[in-house]
């Protein structure tokens, strides 16, 4: 089966790995460049090639990290990008599921508060977005109401959090 990558697994779909000091210290180095080479990483954490190694792949095999190539929407023509908080009556998770199948929406998560679900959404133009929110979502039987949040510019973004 080949996974998708919005797909997450739940916390205890794997085993758990311990995350010490010098776990840490990897993830914050790969976090700077996911390109670092485990010699590179080895040097400025105190560990052998070999021994960063073999902790960066257990925590691949837990889902703990991904290295993935991060990109600008926009320099790929993307034009418009919206957080979309969603009500639902009934069974949030299965909407959350559904939704998270969208191959626009870029991120789903089930929270408390005025919206069941928050989801982001990453399209060509307002064409698109419009079809994602008025037929796509809108559309599920128990999705009783959206609210858009279109972004006009994005100030920051980073995933440096986590290790400290």
């Amino acid at each position: 089966m080949t996974r998708k990558p919005h797909e997450q697994d739940s916390p205890d779909a794997k085993s758990p790995v311990h995350v010490d000091e010098l776990s840490k210290r990897i993830i914050e180095q790969l976090q700077q460049d996911g390109r670092r080479s485990y010699a590179a990483i080895g040097k400025a954490v105190g560990l052998s090639e070999a021994a960063v190694r073999q902790r960066v792949q257990r925590l691949l095999d837990s889902g703990m990290v991904q290295i993935v190539a991060v990109t600008d929407p926009l320099q790929l023509g993307f034009l418009r990008q919206a957080m979309i908080g969603v009500t639902v009556s009934g069974d949030v998770q299965e909407v959350a599921d559904r939704l998270a199948e969208l191959p626009e929406i870029e991120y789903v998560v089930i929270t408390a508060g005025s919206f069941d679900l928050l989801v982001e959404v990453v399209c060509r133009d307002d064409d698109q977005l419009l079809e994602v929110i008025n037929r796509r979502i809108r559309s599920l039987e128990s999705v009783t109401g959206t609210e858009t949040f279109v972004y006009l510019k994005l100030r920051k973004q980073t995933y440096a959090w986590g290790t400290r």
